[in-house]
């Protein structure tokens, strides 16, 4: 028998839809959807005969059950020295799974598979029924049970107006700060790309004429190379191996810096034209074209020698360029007359020439895509190119000055800088001939973005892990909003703790198909001990948990854990919609187990799942280390509820939680 998450539980996910078509989420209850979205469509299989294999070292695992084979192998990703890679905590390792046809041995591919790793108390293995009991609990739309490691999460990085970078875990957490690190950069940030590996993250820094490099397992600029002249715009060759530096001055020296990426340091300084630069490459990395806002030129450069093959003269103000992989070109706009004009990417000769409106700037081409989108900040149109046949095929109005475009699979998404709103263009009514191009909008916060001074070159608008779903930074409201298609505004939004975010972008976590059949990903191994690695996968259907043991390590400063306990006591009367609910717990020191009865500070959260009522109070002692707090749940459910004690550092989100359930209706009389 399959059990259905969704059809497990009918009344949350009635409230959660209920919720999501008439309201704005608050953070919590956003995370708590985002979670949602990804498992309402997971199904756990029922009992199954699989085997597991184990090398003798135990790093690589086979299982096999219903026709697929799951390789499973954690290997270190670096080791001490004179010494044989080994798990120890507080290292980063890399995690591998390679699943196959067990029948044929062919790889499958395009697969999702989720995996949790979470710390077992016995070193004895866990069986397949508790294994899906695990995962059933990782998937319940709360935060009482959650795993030590979630290779299924992602991170959300914003680009601050002050010299520093904020990343927020969106999924983890409550209540507390989702603020996961603050890095700290050496100058404003202008632009940033991260490496294909997902280790590294390239900032300029123009004031400062430097490339920062942080390394993404600490969080910690590990380098600053120089770059020139007032770095600004950054672009990483497909391969990773050369990362180039757009030198903006109006000065002889303007152009660009390579930067070697293996030994972060330069490559080679080459000299362009004048002005502002933007970066683009052949898929194969064979030729680099750069832009010369101020020279009205497009430099076309040999990649392996590094040198400039031709210059062409492309218009007055070349301000955007993109690669069309349909035509093999490179298209190009020019902000002072609205021409675009179309490059062969093999032969460096103009192909044709499309006019449109002064003012037209940014210009974007999604991923092997049809159409090609230049917006015009002076008029608020998009206009729309069909790279098959170079021409203008859709003058699209949107908001006032539009700035930013980002796709999904479905949707061009248009940022206007004039008003808060962010126009959505359907790609699929593009295809239709002949159409009109549907467009649709919603408000992508309270404020327009132009009402702050603070805009970046990197992008503001960008698509989410989850299908169908964009982040939005709006500078002016110092937010980041969530949309996800089929709403009509954004499900919630995450702060930025008053920072002004500038740009974002996301570092996906996830597993990713590295090669055909391979799904890989990496993470720092938490403290020692015995672990399951617990494999779900929804089509073909299975779930296994692996094990997994990290060695202790004496050279690893372990963060001390909170210092008190916190123990709910059995109450007296159940837990019913519309009557008071006195609810009692006991507090005892973390390590003696002594009562805590000192303590006037503990404040207790409770919210109703999935967000849509909470409410705070202080807890009453009562002697013996024992505190009380009552409140009156509003209706039947599930609540959550979260302590903190401001006196001891301590926030709702360092404590454990607790789940209760509320029933509906008055009590049964009592039996005479």
């Amino acid at each position: 028998m399959k059990r259905n998450f969704l059809s497990s539980s009918p009344s949350l996910g009635k409230r959660i839809l209920t919720l999501i078509a008439g309201r704005e989420l608050s953070a919590a209850a956003l995370a708590l959807v985002i979670v949602l979205v990804i498992v309402f469509s997971v199904t756990l299989p029922a009992n199954g005969q699989g085997g597991t294999k184990k090398s003798r070292d135990d790093r690589s695992q086979t299982y096999q059950q219903e026709g697929v084979t799951v390789e499973f192998a954690v290997e270190p990703l670096a080791s001490t020295k004179g010494r044989a890679p080994e798990l120890l905590e507080g290292t980063e390792a890399m995690v591998r799974f390679k699943i196959r046809d067990a029948n044929s041995a062919k790889s499958l591919t395009n697969l999702r598979p989720a995996v949790w790793i979470d710390r077992r108390d016995a070193a004895t293995e866990t069986d397949a029924r508790n294994c899906r009991e695990k995962v059933q609990s990782f998937l319940q739309p709360g935060f009482n049970r959650r795993p030590t490691i979630d290779l299924n999460s992602y991170f959300i990085l914003t680009l601050n107006s002050e010299p520093s970078i904020s990343v927020i875990d969106p999924l983890s957490g409550f209540a507390g700060s989702k603020l996961y690190a603050l890095v700290a950069l050496p100058g404003r940030g202008e632009d940033w790309v991260l490496s294909p590996d997902r280790k590294r993250l390239y900032v300029s820094i123009s004031q400062l004429g430097t490339v920062a490099v942080v390394d993404v397992a600490s969080w910690k600029v590990i380098a600053s190379i120089a770059a020139g002249a007032n770095p600004s715009r950054l672009a990483l060759q497909n391969d990773g191996k050369y990362l180039w530096a757009g030198n903006d001055t109006p000065s002889m020296d303007s152009g660009v810096t390579v930067i070697d990426t293996a030994t972060l340091t330069v490559a080679k300084r080459i000299h362009t034209g004048k002005g502002h630069h933007e970066i683009t490459f052949t898929p194969d990395d064979r030729f680099a074209f750069i832009t010369n806002q101020q020279s009205g030129t497009l430099s076309c450069l040999n990649v392996r020698q590094l040198a400039v093959e031709r210059e062409l003269r492309v218009g007055s103000s070349p301000t955007s360029l993109a690669f069309a992989s349909l035509s093999q070109s490179v298209y190009v706009t020019n902000e002072s007359d609205g021409t675009i004009v179309a490059v062969d990417s093999a032969n460096f000769e103009t192909v044709t020439r499309i006019k449109t409106a002064p003012g037209t700037s940014k210009l974007r081409i999604p991923a092997n895509g049809r159409f090609a989108f230049a917006a015009n900040q002076q008029t608020g149109t998009v206009y729309i190119l069909d790279l098959s046949t170079n021409r203008l095929v859709h003058s699209v109005p949107v908001g006032p000055a539009p700035d930013q475009i980002s796709f999904t699979q479905e949707f061009a998404y248009v940022r206007s800088a004039g008003n808060e709103f962010v126009s959505m263009i359907n790609l699929t009514s593009l295809r239709k001939e002949p159409s009109e191009a549907a467009v649709n909008r919603f408000p992508a916060g309270q404020h327009a973005p132009q009402e702050s001074p603070d805009g970046s070159l990197a992008a503001a608008i960008v698509p989410a892990p989850d299908p169908g779903a964009v982040l939005v930074a709006n500078p002016a409201d110092k937010m980041i909003y969530f949309y996800m298609e089929g709403m009509a505004a954004p499900m919630g939004s995450f702060q930025n703790y008053r920072r002004t975010p500038r740009a974002i972008l996301v570092l996906n976590n996830s597993l990713s198909e590295t090669e055909p059949g391979v799904y890989s990903t990496n993470m720092r191994l938490t403290e020692a001990g015995n672990y399951d690695v617990a494999f779900l996968l929804d089509a073909p259907r299975l779930v296994h948990c692996f094990s997994l043991q990290i060695a202790p390590d004496a050279n690893f400063a372990k963060e001390p854990g909170p210092p008190i306990k916190v123990t709910v006591l059995p109450s007296h009367s159940e837990m019913r919609a519309g009557k008071n609910y006195q609810l009692l717990f006991k507090v005892t020191d973390a390590n003696s187990d002594k009562p805590r009865a000192d303590l006037n500070d503990i404040s207790v959260l409770t919210f109703l799942a999935p967000g849509i009522w909470q409410y705070r109070d202080l807890a009453k002692p009562l002697g013996d280390g024992v505190y009380e707090m009552n409140f009156v749940p509003p209706q039947a459910g599930v609540y959550y509820v979260f302590f903190q004690c401001p006196s001891l550092n301590l926030k709702y989100s360092q404590l454990a939680s607790v789940t209760l359930s509320a029933v509906a209706g008055e009590a049964p009389p009592a039996k005479n």
